[in-house]
């Protein structure tokens, strides 16, 4: 049995793939692991350049895009490791962070999921750590290019920005780009919610871990570049958008809109 099962998902993301996984050979000392990585049918060279330059990778091959939450569920259904960590594919490692991450959780028996700090690709913050939000406020960071919805008590509010984000703490949720978690939460949880294709199935997984008596922490002791590509903002009309929008209304009728631990 490895300690980590490393499943990242991707869909025309090629050349990000590789910077990850170079990245992630590159700081992956203290623990022992297993790559698992689905294609959602990029058609890019992605498989390809996996094949080649990554063959130790478990690799599931997509005929047709099948959404982030399904996609997730393949590799979690293969997956051995004692811990799962799921990453974004335009991620980039720049330090041993995946073992501090296991080391938090070996030491932190309650903490059912942990992610860590992430940056944009300049080094600011990102707020991927947040409150469980109100519809209000998941319809404004779908508007939040504009000026006055970006300063919002709503939206502020929900991503914590008044908090200075450098301590260890207990959260609501932690966005799906790291979610590092035990393997038995599969187990108490289930899988996510596969009903979503491209959203809040983040969230949703976050809240079933704090319904089952587990905790969910931010870790702030080590950071990890995230080139977000925030592909529903680019396209506020394209099907992946309306989708993505699907699936916010979905998990607020599925909570009987009431978001709560």
């Amino acid at each position: 049995m490895p300690d980590v099962s490393l499943i990242i998902i991707s869909w025309k993301m090629r050349d990000f793939v590789e910077r990850l996984l170079t990245s992630f050979q590159k700081f992956s000392s203290g623990f022992t692991y297993e790559l698992i990585f689905i294609d959602n049918r990029s058609c890019d060279g992605t498989v390809e350049m996996l094949e080649e330059k990554f063959p130790e990778a478990i690799l599931i091959k997509n005929s047709e895009n099948k959404g982030v939450a399904p996609a997730r569920n393949q590799g979690l259904r293969i997956a051995k490791g004692k811990y799962i960590l799921i990453l974004d594919a335009d991620m980039e490692i720049k330090e041993n962070s995946i073992y501090q991450l296991f080391d938090f959780m070996e030491k932190t028996p309650d903490a059912g999921l942990v992610g860590c700090k992430l940056t944009f690709s300049d080094g600011t913050l990102q707020y991927t750590c947040k409150r469980f939000p109100k519809l209000s406020a998941l319809l404004a960071r779908r508007l939040e290019g504009i000026g006055f919805v970006k300063n919002s008590r709503t939206l502020n509010d929900h991503i914590m920005k008044e908090w200075d984000h450098n301590s260890i703490a207990e959260v609501d949720y932690v966005i799906g780009a790291c979610q590092f978690f035990r393997r038995e939460m599969i187990n108490l949880i289930g899988y996510y919610d596969e009903k979503i294709f491209y959203g809040p199935e983040d969230l949703d997984f976050c809240l079933r871990i704090w319904k089952k008596n587990y905790k969910v922490f931010y870790y702030p002791f080590t950071s990890i570049v995230h080139h977000e590509q925030r592909i529903t903002k680019k396209n506020l009309f394209s099907m992946i958008s309306f989708k993505h929008l699907a699936g916010i209304f979905y998990i607020f009728k599925k909570y009987n809109y009431s978001i709560k631990r």
